[in-house]
């Protein structure tokens, strides 16, 4: 369940019996043929899932990240780094506040992954905050699913082509991994990655898909433990 289906005071009730909240980091970055808002859908499908298995509330998602290198594409919206970090201090210090004390972050754009230095040093603050984070394309299970199948994860391929990010026609062909000269501006990167895809197939099997789903959900079941 979600706070944008809740009063205050249904919150203040759960918290009652529970301190236990999905914290969902995204981007509005370019994803080719995909949805803009790839990385807030995919961790929020997740969030949601694991919600209507647990119970565990889940807060509205960041919809912005540091997304700068893509910044060439439209529609790409990026925050200064020093200005996601404090946004998610900002973020944990209000709901730690009125008694939240296990938090789980549903992270899934690259980017942000320079949020886990700041809330190491509020984990180091606030002795009975607990956090874990999870990058759901960077897991061990998801790597595994891809492994299984023969397939390469890569930033806008198949592997973030789910049916609720798929917008558009999506092409057949494979595309060959651009060659990366190193760190690129924003408008290097669109003449190396041109349509937004960093290579491989576009789609994967809609089972392939369903698969990655269910292993990538038990992930954040297990974390949700924690134990």
């Amino acid at each position: 369940m979600r706070f944008d289906e809740l009063n205050w005071m249904d919150v203040e009730r759960y918290l009652e019996h529970e301190d236990r909240l999905m914290l969902v980091l995204g981007a509005c970055e370019q994803h080719a043929y995909l949805s803009l808002a790839t990385d807030v859908k995919v961790p929020l499908a997740l969030a949601d899932a694991a919600s209507t298995r647990t119970g565990v509330l889940v807060a509205p998602p960041l919809n912005f990240g540091a997304s700068p290198y893509f910044l060439a594409y439209p529609g790409t919206i990026s925050l200064r780094l020093s200005t996601l970090l404090d946004v998610v201090e900002d973020m944990v210090r209000s709901v730690y506040g009125y008694g939240f004390r296990r938090l789980l972050f549903l992270n899934g754009h690259g980017g942000n992954i320079p949020v886990r230095g700041r809330l190491y040093e509020l984990a180091s603050q606030m002795p009975d905050l607990r956090i874990a984070w999870y990058d759901w394309w960077l897991s061990d299970t998801v790597k595994q699913v891809a492994e299984k199948h023969g397939l390469q994860p890569a930033h806008a391929n198949w592997l973030e082509a789910f049916p609720f990010t798929i917008v558009g026609d999506m092409p057949q062909e494979y595309k060959a991994p651009p060659k990366v000269p190193g760190l690129l501006s924003a408008q290097e990167a669109r003449k190396v990655y041109g349509d937004g895809s960093f290579g491989g197939p576009y789609r994967a099997p809609e089972a392939v898909m369903d698969e990655l789903f269910r292993e990538a959900l038990q992930d954040v079941l297990t974390l949700l433990t924690f134990s």
